[in-house]
């Protein structure tokens, strides 16, 4: 497998962490890069060790992956933005804001559970997976840091309810893999 080809299931796959990671930002009020990067670093390290592990997994196990793979993704995301669209009506504001180790790790298998998918496909092929595995998580991060960056100065505009617009984004994310899987 070339070089190029493995960006370009990087970059695939590494969407919609992007648009989860926009939605991160737009949250962030002030922006902390700190929060910024453990977001990032979080959606990295699920795209790129969970394409590792179902390398790991290969074959045997992946009839049952992907099976299951679209429901798990649309019923994670969909919990979690309705959780923010519930709360964009609340006084009180999303958790999601803090992201939170729960927050984060539910958004980063919500989001990497096609990178698990992927990971078996290369078992197939008989792909050497640790280059794969890296420019996949890395690419993930770059795109994610660039991410949350983008959403901070988008959420900045007024008269935006931002929470409610990411609740929609990851129910939107959500719905598109279960549309995608289904239609194949």
């Amino acid at each position: 497998m070339g070089i190029i080809t493995m960006f370009m299931i990087a970059v695939g796959l590494a969407m919609d962490s992007l648009a989860v990671s926009i939605s991160g930002g737009i949250f962030m009020k002030p922006f902390w890069l700190k929060q910024a990067m453990k977001l990032a670093l979080t959606m990295g390290i699920f795209q790129g060790g969970m394409t590792l592990a179902g390398w790991a997994l290969g074959v045997s196990f992946s009839s049952y992956i992907t099976a299951y793979d679209h429901w798990i993704a649309f019923i994670l995301l969909s919990f979690l933005g309705g959780k923010m669209i519930y709360e964009s009506f609340q006084k009180e504001k999303s958790s999601f804001a803090s992201l939170s180790n729960k927050t984060l790790l539910t958004l980063g298998v919500a989001t990497s559970i096609d990178a698990l998918a992927v990971g078996i496909s290369m078992a197939f092929l008989k792909v050497s997976i640790y280059l794969p595995s890296f420019i996949i998580g890395f690419t993930t991060f770059i795109l994610s840091l660039a991410g949350v960056c983008f959403g901070y100065r988008f959420g900045k505009i007024k008269g935006i309810n931002v929470e409610l617009l990411g609740g929609i984004i990851l129910i939107a994310i959500g719905t598109k893999i279960l549309i995608e899987h289904c239609s194949e």
